[in-house]
């Protein structure tokens, strides 16, 4: 059986999570977050006082990391380290930042690697990330690039922040939208950038619904 197989890429804050997730229910694929297994493993760097951004720092921690992703009862995607259950606080700014930083570090890229495509040759998946349509799942049978403008962006991150209780304000975190984005496209392994045959959505002036709704007909006019 050839399963199938949808990549969504696009800048930090563009919605891939929540559209990828609308998809798969939608679809009745699996979803695989994979911005938040680099997440974990960035928040593992943290507590273990490595500098994310050094690759002789973070390179000997790989052996030692356990990454795990289940659904739980509430039928959402968690995210394990060891045995702790990380759902929650690899959303933490901090923890993103850490995220961008040892997503640059090319072993941590090719440790992951494998891990991301085992997944799509036993299910149908909807991957969202920086490089799934270019590095991670290039053969892949829809591929997307979502994308908004940084302010767009930025303003949606914000209130989600708020509703999660965290302390900031619109003008820190569009700062660091800027920054990841110049981080993600500037980093020489597996930068970000659309895949040639990729199909670019941009949500900037359209609500949560409207967008999935254009997401939707493009992957299924790709799938067809």
């Amino acid at each position: 059986m050839k399963y199938k197989s949808i990549a969504i890429d696009g800048p930090s804050g563009a919605g891939k999570s929540t559209m990828a997730k609308k998809l798969a229910e939608e679809l009745g694929f699996l979803y695989v977050d994979t911005g938040a297994i680099y997440r974990t493993l960035g928040l593992f760097a943290l507590n273990m006082g490595a500098d994310p951004a050094a690759e002789e720092e973070v390179k000997p921690l790989l052996p030692q990391i356990s990454i795990k992703m289940a659904y739980g009862e509430d039928g959402l995607q968690h995210m394990y380290l060891g045995e702790k259950d990380v759902t929650l606080a690899i959303r933490q700014p901090e923890v993103s930042t850490a995220a961008s930083k040892v997503s640059a570090i090319p072993a941590v890229r090719a440790f992951l690697l494998d891990m991301q495509r085992d997944m799509a040759k036993t299910n149908n998946v909807i991957m969202d990330g920086r490089d799934i349509g270019t590095v991670v799942l290039p053969q892949a049978d829809a591929k997307i690039f979502l994308d908004a403008s940084a302010e767009a962006r930025a303003q949606r991150r914000y209130a989600e922040l708020l509703e999660r209780g965290v302390d900031t304000d619109y003008e820190t975190v569009l700062r660091d939208i800027r920054e990841r984005d110049a981080r993600d496209t500037g980093r020489a392994a597996a930068p970000l950038r659309k895949a040639e045959d990729a199909v670019s959505v941009d949500t900037t002036n359209y609500s949560l619904e409207e967008s999935f709704q254009l997401l939707l007909q493009t992957v299924r006019e790709q799938l067809a």
